[in-house]
């Protein structure tokens, strides 16, 4: 079954940096659009990146826009988030997924927080 497998997040200080990898050990991730989202403690997920299978065209939340940067190495089979200027309200477990998601295909998330 078609699954994604998050990884990369940390503890950062305001201002640093991390990046997030999205691949898939069974299937082909670059056949697919994909998105980054995120959960806060208390929030609902919300995208905050995605990239197209086709001319890799990309798409930013306002909140993200400048700061982070969303990529795909076809031959890695993978997904990146690079995340800078990171701040405090970052601080979310973040997930990849289709766009629109695909319920089987969530992974466990990888947490990302954000605090000095």
């Amino acid at each position: 079954q078609f699954k994604l497998i998050e990884s990369g997040g940390g503890l950062v200080q305001p201002g640093g940096s991390l990046r997030l990898s999205c691949t898939s050990s069974v299937g082909d991730i670059n056949t697919y659009t994909i998105a980054w989202f995120r959960q806060a403690l208390g929030k609902e997920r919300e995208v905050v990146a995605l990239i197209s299978s086709i001319a890799f065209a990309t798409w930013y939340e306002d909140s993200v826009k400048g700061r982070f940067t969303i990529s795909r190495d076809s031959a890695q089979n993978a997904v990146y988030l690079q995340m800078n200027g990171l701040k405090p309200e970052d601080t979310a477990v973040y997930y990849c997924n289709g766009n629109p998601p695909h319920p089987d295909w969530w992974g466990q998330g990888t947490q990302v927080t954000v605090s000095s």
